[in-house]
């Protein structure tokens, strides 16, 4: 089982932290380097941030583009924060054979950023299983990671046994994200498909990894409170070539909805069109499903896709944009620069979480440990709403890690794209 096997790894990379810590080597594993020279600390040094994301798989096209944001923000920013120069440095969590994130992986890609004595924050991961690798290594080594995509409960507060307290080794925390949870997100998809779907029976699909299964819980749970029978919770193996033997077996109990908790990554393009194949369209049973399905430019381009409501844990970029500032300046530079607008939501949440990162180094004194005492103690990072990529105010918690904003949007897709349908209010 997936969850074991990542579990199995935290313990690894936790308990080589320290040693990695004080290693001096910067060479990185899986990572193209746009950095430049300077120490850890003092004014007016070169700091380096990184990115850590998918490069490779159906996840690529969002990461490129969210590294395309981030780029794009950091020259408006004249590469400062602060008295500091910043680089950013990126690495690949993938692999080509897997065509998604990988769990060895993840925990190189970990012990890369710490032996990289230039670098003081990680903007990621995009997947919140390598999170879970991935943050007791920096955790050890002060480090600070702030994602942009990260919707998993437990690496922030009690989900799973052990969570949140087993991912921070020193007994104090360094992980925050600028986006909400999983437990908001399932509970809202849940609340839409009651209020306004107003289906009554839904199969679920997990893809048996930490995000899928947290998310399919969260809309269980909640969906089960609205008044829905929910007919199985059943993981679908991505290496499977057909899925049509699940799909009859939810056609026998009669559904008039599937929800798919996981990532497109794991085989979604099959799971949709074998949905479509047993049961119909989408107007004939809905199917839902959760962030993890969005972003993606070969589902939207999928008959069988078209018709699916998708949550994303934010808001979407059209709707950033059409509030003006900094997410509208950016994106104007992204299309003057790209031709077109990013292929993923999370583009614009990508270059808010570098904006905290950056907020953080310019209070800092430059050292691994200051820049992540500046997220959590005191009154932690604050952005104020007209300077925010989100254009709100962006406050991390420094007792959690956790956002304030908990948006959720709705999404529906028509003419293969991915178009915003509504705000799903959060309860």
């Amino acid at each position: 089982m997936r969850y074991r096997s990542i579990t199995a790894a935290v313990l690894a990379v936790a308990v080589t932290a320290l040693s990695v810590s004080a290693c001096k080597s910067s060479k990185s594993s899986g990572g193209s380097a746009t950095t430049g020279g300077g120490g850890g600390g003092g004014g007016g040094k070169t700091l380096v941030i990184s990115t850590d994301l998918p490069m490779q798989g159906a996840s690529a096209d969002a990461s490129k583009d969210t590294i395309n944001a981030i780029n794009l923000y950091l020259e408006q920013v004249n590469h400062k924060a602060g008295n500091y120069t910043v680089q950013l440095k990126t690495y690949d969590d993938s692999t080509a054979a897997k065509g998604a994130w990988d769990e060895a992986t993840c925990a190189n890609n970990a012990q890369a950023h710490v032996a990289n004595t230039n670098e003081v924050a990680v903007m990621g991961t995009y997947n919140s299983g390598c999170a879970k690798i991935e943050v007791p290594v920096l955790n050890a080594a002060n480090m600070l990671m702030i994602s942009h995509a990260n919707t998993n409960p437990g690496l922030t507060k009690k989900w799973d046994p052990g969570e949140p307290d087993k991912y921070y080794p020193n007994g104090k925390r360094n992980y925050g994200r600028v986006i909400t949870t999983d437990d908001y997100q399932g509970a809202a998809a849940a609340d839409f498909a009651a209020q306004d779907l107003k289906v009554k029976r839904c199969f679920v699909l997990n893809d048996n990894q930490t995000y899928g299964q947290g998310v399919a819980q969260a809309f269980i749970t909640r969906a089960k409170q609205n008044g829905i029978t929910i007919l199985a919770n059943k993981a679908w193996d991505a290496k499977q070539p057909s899925y049509a033997a699940i799909f009859q077996n939810a056609k026998s109990q009669n559904p008039d909805c599937i929800y798919v908790g996981g990532i497109y990554d794991n085989n979604g393009g099959q799971l949709v069109k074998d949905k479509a194949s047993v049961l119909g369209d989408n107007t004939k049973v809905k199917m839902i499903g959760p962030d993890g399905f969005t972003g993606y430019p070969a589902l939207d381009k999928q008959p069988q896709s078209q018709g699916m409501y998708m949550t994303f844990a934010g808001l979407s970029t059209e709707q950033l944009v059409k509030g003006g500032g900094q997410a509208a300046k950016l994106i104007d530079a992204y299309k003057a620069k790209y031709g077109t607008n990013p292929r993923t939501n999370y583009a614009l949440y990508g270059a808010a979480a570098v904006q905290a990162i950056l907020a953080a180094i310019a209070k800092s004194d430059g050292t691994r440990e200051s820049v992540t005492n500046q997220v959590f103690s005191g009154s932690g990072i604050d952005i104020p709403a007209e300077q925010s990529m989100l254009g709100k105010e962006i406050k991390i918690d420094p007792q959690s890690g956790d956002t304030n904003n908990k948006d959720i949007s709705v999404l529906l897709m028509k003419n293969n794209q991915e178009s915003f349908f509504k705000a799903q209010p959060v309860v």
